[in-house]
């Protein structure tokens, strides 16, 4: 090969660097990278933050469980579970158990109207764990379905600008297209990396936000069968 073949092959791959074609591309592409690369930063914190926070969770209620079956003194375990901020069965309890505490004070005969109020309590704040629980996750689905077609209208895009210098220059030469084809692959492979972490961290957290909803559901029916057999007689 030439010394003038080597400069232009080596002139091509410079023109090709990663960075460089980040740096020149068109504003529409360099705006579609931005806007992936916020989503993935974003959805990384939620991913490090959520999984931190359901481990402690689930490990909580763990220890909560433990301390309400082994423990026959009711003042005692809401003591305990006072302490465990992160357990959404702890929350549950406290409000069923402040509850049960206002019509033990009232000393209503109604039993069933009382039943009903623990219950009622304890459902809304099932509700209430669920939401903080779910909260941010639906941030990683909206990631995991929109960053793909996102990345893809930057492919398009840059496409789009490739005919347009095949157009102006009347040249289909790889040095007037392979530009904008790369750029527009660096957008849709930017897209790729923001939403595959996403859907993975999104099943998962699903599953583990599942099997904790379960878990609240059967230690509601638990608690209204004790206070049933021991509090509301």
């Amino acid at each position: 090969m030439s010394v003038t073949g080597i400069n232009l092959a080596w002139a091509a791959t410079a023109n090709l660097d990663t960075w460089s074609l980040i740096s020149h591309a068109s504003g529409v592409v360099i705006g579609v990278m931005s806007l992936l690369a916020l989503m993935s930063v974003i959805g990384w914190y939620i991913i490090g933050y959520k999984y931190f926070f359901l481990k402690r969770a689930m490990s909580e209620s763990e220890e909560f469980q433990d301390a309400f079956w082994r423990s026959r003194d009711i003042e005692a375990i809401y003591k305990h579970a006072q302490h465990l901020n992160r357990s959404p069965l702890s929350h549950m309890f406290v409000a069923g158990y402040s509850e049960l505490a206002k019509l033990q004070k009232s000393r209503s005969s109604d039993r069933d109207g009382d039943l009903e109020n623990v219950e009622r309590s304890l459902l809304k704040a099932q509700v209430k764990e669920v939401t903080r629980l779910e909260a941010n996750v639906s941030f990683l689905a909206t990631t995991g379905s929109a960053a793909p077609f996102i990345g893809l209208f930057g492919t398009v895009w840059g496409i789009m600008n490739s005919f347009r210098s095949i157009g102006a220059m009347k040249s289909a030469s790889v040095q007037t297209v392979a530009p904008g084809i790369a750029e527009a692959l660096i957008a849709t492979a930017i897209g790729l990396v923001a939403a595959i972490p996403a859907v993975m961290a999104y099943n998962y957290f699903v599953r583990r936000i599942r099997v904790l909803s379960s878990e609240m559901e059967t230690f509601s029916k638990d608690f209204l069968n004790i206070v049933r057999r021991h509090f509301l007689k």
